[in-house]
């Protein structure tokens, strides 16, 4: 049976708090670990990071931002030259300490990671052209991620950060994986928080964007019930606190993006998952298949 439980899935704006679209923060029942803000800036407005003890990556949904940031008493200025949309390729990203306090300008759609960390990293700007570009997977499952805030580019304490981008008719997040338990070397506990946007197929005849739609898929593991078979919209929000998730479909004449953010209790900050063994087997697959030709999407190939 579907459901969209609102414990773990809410529709875009229904998190709206603090002149932010949407918060996802520790004041949810059942989450902890992780953390996330979508604002929406324009006409001269600005959006306020005013608390230590949180560490955050500031990355640009569509549009570019000034961050003035402060930390020790110094105050510095970085600018993130953005993009058109999410489907457009990589964009710079900032890193903040857990010492730095912020305000975020500029005009255009925004998102801000969080978890909370007493350890101090340095503040650190990825430019969009030192972004690890992965392609992952192989035909239908084929999709592009964008690994800056991944533990293999980004020095940070908990917070593991990235970003999908699914062709029309592709899935991925697939095949459902989790990452519920602490198996050294094998599983990492990890909340996810995954934030969607969808829009028109790129290359095809312009259509209405609040339209296009993927769906979302999350269920029980030995960690804990859970059953979520959501239909997602640009702007949604769906948590993951446990269990096998996956996949995450774009309709056919849509492509799909999500953000994803991580952390967790564990000693190490590492994404390790096992995969639902009834359909483990589809990896087998991709030796034998080509990566989606589409792939990857750029700025040159903007709509």
């Amino acid at each position: 049976m579907s459901t969209t439980d609102p414990q773990w899935v809410h529709p875009r704006g229904t998190l709206s708090r603090d002149g932010w679209e949407s918060v996802v923060d520790e004041t949810l029942p059942g989450w902890e670990h992780t953390g996330l803000r979508i604002g929406v800036l324009g006409g001269g407005g600005r959006l306020t990071l005013g608390e230590t003890g949180v560490e955050r990556l500031v990355v640009p949904l569509a549009g570019s931002f000034t961050v003035v940031h402060t930390e020790e008493g110094r105050t510095s200025e970085t600018a993130l030259d953005g993009r058109a949309s999410v489907f457009d390729g990589p964009t710079d990203v900032l890193y903040l300490s857990a010492a730095a306090t912020a305000e975020i300008t500029g005009a255009g759609r925004v998102a801000v990671a969080s978890s909370r960390t007493e350890a101090i990293h340095p503040t650190r700007r990825i430019a969009a052209a030192d972004t690890p570009v992965e392609l992952r997977g192989a035909g239908a499952s084929s999709r592009q991620v964008h690994n800056f805030g991944t533990p293999q580019a980004l020095e940070a304490e908990r917070l593991i950060v990235c970003e999908v981008i699914t062709p029309a008719g592709n899935w991925s997040s697939y095949p459902p994986h989790k990452h519920d338990e602490h198996v050294p070397g094998h599983e990492t506990r990890l909340e996810e928080i995954y934030y969607f946007e969808s829009a028109p197929e790129r290359g095809t005849v312009p259509r209405p964007a609040a339209d296009a739609f993927g769906t979302f898929a999350t269920s029980s593991s030995p960690a804990g019930e859970i059953e979520v078979d959501a239909r997602v919209r640009t702007g949604d929000v769906v948590l993951v606190p446990y269990g096998y998730h996956g996949p995450a479909a774009a309709a056919p004449g849509y492509d799909l993006y999500y953000l994803n953010v991580m952390a967790g209790p564990d000693p190490d900050r590492a994404w390790l998952i096992a995969d639902d063994p009834a359909h483990a087997w589809v990896r087998e697959q991709w030796q034998e298949q080509d990566v989606d030709p589409r792939l990857p999407y750029t700025d040159e190939g903007a709509r």
